[in-house]
């Protein structure tokens, strides 16, 4: 018989998410990150990686805000491990989101076959 794990993923995911967005605007002062928002946390089997999706407000500062997002991974990481008193902190992996930039393409795209349809 299986034993029953005593959290599922998908809330241990969201609970990491909430606590690095608080650890975002309280703790780090970097003015290159002031407009980054976390969107989703992935981890992967054995909980050991997490990979951190984000996204800018001002595309324009997409470049510095990457660069700051992985030189903090350490600091973030360390954080993490206190707030959420981990024996075991995930790495943190830090991928720009371009959902909202995708999606804002595909509607234009879909803008124009209908402009062209008509």
């Amino acid at each position: 018989m299986k034993k029953k794990e005593s959290f599922s993923k998908k809330k241990f995911e969201e609970r990491i998410l909430n606590e690095l967005n608080q650890l975002l605007r309280t703790k780090l002062t970097d003015p290159r990150v002031q407009f980054v928002s976390l969107t989703s946390v992935d981890l992967n089997s054995d909980f050991s990686v997490a990979t951190v999706y984000w996204d800018t407000f001002n595309a324009g500062t997409r470049g510095d805000a990457s660069s700051a997002m992985k030189g903090m991974s350490g600091k973030l990481r360390t954080e993490l491990s206190k707030t959420m008193k981990l024996r075991h902190t995930p790495s943190l992996n830090f991928l720009y989101d371009s959902q909202f930039e995708d999606a804002n393409k595909i509607s234009e795209l879909l803008k124009t076959a209908r402009e062209s349809d008509s």
